[in-house]
């Protein structure tokens, strides 16, 4: 689970979903993937047992509803939330500037991985064009867009970038630690610069 939803966050989260309405652990899942754009997503040994210790806490309740758990809140649960309103305040802040870092992040990592890509292509039509036989296609060819491959990856990127993200921010990094955070983001960035050339 990201840092950003350490120390009993999400739980805070999924009653604000669920204030908006029953839902199953499937639509909640789906409700995160779509407030992160799709750049991270729990699972579903993330969501169902928060789901279900939030209703040993009497915060929600479970009717079946076509062979599927629909969870809703209780009136315990919304006290919980008035109780805690601030605190999700800053939580929405949190996953703004997480969804922020993500999009940042991604588009960053995006270019690196696509500037060689667009190079090897354009020195191999700039050969086709002067005659010449083009090279053999790198056998580490940049994936299309849409692969399964790059999807996966692009998703990897953003857990990895919430989960740091929410670590920086939640203050409990020295400056020694900081420091040495950094360095060793460069040098994973120098690493992959390395594999694309």
């Amino acid at each position: 689970m990201t840092a950003v939803f350490s120390h009993g966050r999400l739980r805070l989260y999924l009653l604000k979903l669920l204030a908006d309405g029953p839902r199953h652990g499937y639509e909640l899942i789906r409700l995160l993937e779509d407030r992160f754009l799709g750049r991270y997503a729990p699972s579903a040994g993330t969501i169902y047992p928060r789901l279900q210790r939030l209703e040993v806490e009497g915060l929600v309740v479970h009717t079946a509803v076509g062979g599927r758990k629909v969870y809703e809140i209780t009136e315990s649960g919304r006290a919980e939330l008035r109780r805690r309103a601030g605190e999700l305040a800053t939580l929405e802040s949190d996953i703004t500037a997480s969804v922020r870092d993500l999009t940042a992040a991604a588009e960053e990592i995006g270019s690196e991985v696509r500037g060689p890509a667009r190079d090897k292509r354009e020195r191999r039509g700039a050969t086709r064009r002067a005659g010449g036989e083009p090279p053999a296609p790198p056998s580490g060819a940049a994936p299309a867009a849409g692969s399964p491959l790059l999807a996966e990856f692009d998703k990897r990127l953003a857990a990895f970038t919430v989960e740091v993200g929410g670590l920086v921010r939640s203050g409990r990094l020295s400056d020694n630690q900081l420091r040495t955070a950094i360095r060793v983001l460069d040098g994973a960035l120098d690493g992959l610069r390395r594999l694309l050339r």
